[in-house]
């Protein structure tokens, strides 16, 4: 059959060459045209392509599987596998150290040429239709028949925003971010780490994390609430610059020694958890027509979630279609599968983000409703019977439910009186002052 796919980002390349693989047709239709002859590639309008990224093992478990050379070009381009070690002692693929950039060029590179997959430039004006079954896409003005149309545009696509309805999970996350990407210097050894992918702090009003890449990259984040205008200041360098030389931790990671920054600082856009069903605006589903990847579902980036839900959300859509599933009807089975494997990580961040709001507003834990995941995972640092649970949940091998039974030990600990520890460092008035002295100073 022939597949349409709206959008050729991560979600729409690897399903593309899978369902080529398969023999069908696939066109995939995007505005970027890929990086530019000199190697340069701006990506305008994907927000997070320059931001950092946590790479799950399901990630190089989907390459593997279906795209063998783009898991390789990944590895040749210097993408570096994790391990993970669980209390317990047993050894687990923790995924990838690699930036976002190297991920895509590597996937795009491995994709193009592939036969029965066209990748072809362009803006989708509309999904055409026959009454309530998808017949294509209208493209630049002219119809491209499809047999099966797949929206991988993301959570904002313009071409299909009037197909779907509302999303049922929503919430903005009330967090914005600012990072920065430096590279060690050579013999440099990494800052401090909390785990094999990343070092984390949490400081009164603000959190800070730092995730590894490939060949000695780092990116530095700084993640405040959108309602504090002062700490926005950090997307100036001179800011960013002052607030890592003053936070412990940061202030080894940026050690003019062991690394230098190699970009600007970037302002990440507003983010929002949200996860949105098959169904059109009168809660029919339309045959021949199915979203995926952010298009269903997004969470807070801080988690590295999103790549992973969207390959494991095109996984199962293949395992559906290569099952005999109907192309006009399988938005039907898929969407049962979704409810049941992605809306639980949405309504996971909407209660951790909202209860960290609090927590920053100075409130105290609630322990009238069931604890966020990020605090039941806090109270493993008292009770060891949390951790074995922790694994599972960390992996995304197990939904947020994997949890459940731990979450009463850690309710006991909060009762006890005991909270996480703040980081030594400044808290958020300080560091507002630091950043205003720094541009002042400029």
């Amino acid at each position: 059959m022939h597949i349409a796919i709206i959008g050729a980002g991560p979600t729409g390349l690897f399903l593309g060459a899978a369902l080529a693989r398969r023999g069908h047709r696939v066109t995939a239709v995007d505005r970027d045209a890929g990086p530019d002859p000199d190697g340069g590639w701006d990506r305008r309008g994907v927000m997070q392509f320059h931001h950092a990224h946590g790479f799950r093992p399901q990630i190089g478990e989907a390459l593997q599987a279906e795209i063998p050379g783009a898991y390789d070009g990944w590895l040749a381009a210097g993408a570096e596998p994790i391990t993970f070690t669980l209390p317990d002692g047993e050894r687990i693929p923790g995924g990838m150290r690699s930036r976002r950039e190297t991920f895509e060029r590597a996937l795009r590179a491995a994709v193009v040429g592939t036969p029965g997959l066209t990748l072809r430039r362009g803006h989708v004006d509309a999904v055409t239709l026959d009454g309530a079954r998808a017949t294509g896409l209208r493209v630049d003005g002219h119809d491209l028949p499809a047999d099966l149309v797949i929206d991988a545009s993301g959570r904002a696509g313009r071409a299909t925003r009037a197909l779907w309805a509302a999303p049922t999970l929503t919430g903005r996350t009330g967090v914005a971010y600012v990072d920065r990407q430096y590279r060690l210097r050579p013999g440099a050894d990494p800052g401090p780490m909390t785990n094999p992918l990343a070092w984390q702090a949490d400081f009164d009003g603000y959190q800070v994390i730092v995730f590894r890449h490939e060949g000695g990259v780092f990116s530095i984040l700084i993640v405040r609430p959108t309602a504090d205008p002062d700490l926005a200041l950090l997307r100036h360098d001179a800011a960013f610059d002052a607030a890592c030389a003053t936070i412990p931790g940061l202030d080894a990671w940026t050690d003019p020694e062991r690394s230098e920054p190699i970009t600007p600082v970037f302002a990440g856009g507003a983010l929002i958890n949200h996860y949105r069903g098959q169904a059109a605006p009168d809660g029919t589903v339309r045959r021949g027509l199915v979203a995926v990847g952010d298009a269903v579902c997004t969470t807070t980036p801080m988690f590295g979630r999103g790549i992973t839900t969207s390959l494991m959300q095109a996984r199962e859509l293949l395992r559906l279609l290569d099952d005999g599933a109907d192309p006009g009807d399988v938005a039907v089975v898929f969407d049962a599968w979704c409810e049941v494997h992605m809306r639980p990580w949405v309504a996971d961040h909407v209660r951790m983000d909202a209860a960290m709001l609090d927590r920053w507003a100075g409130l105290d834990v609630d322990l009238t409703r069931r604890l966020p995941s990020d605090l039941v995972m806090a109270a493993a640092a008292v009770d060891p019977a949390i951790g074995p649970a922790l694994g599972p949940y960390l992996a995304m091998l197990a939904g947020p439910e994997c949890l459940d039974e731990v979450e009463p030990l850690a309710a006991a600990v909060y009762r006890s009186g005991w909270r996480p520890p703040r980081a030594e460092g400044p808290g958020r008035d300080a560091l507002a002052a630091i950043l205003r002295g720094a541009l002042v100073a400029v």
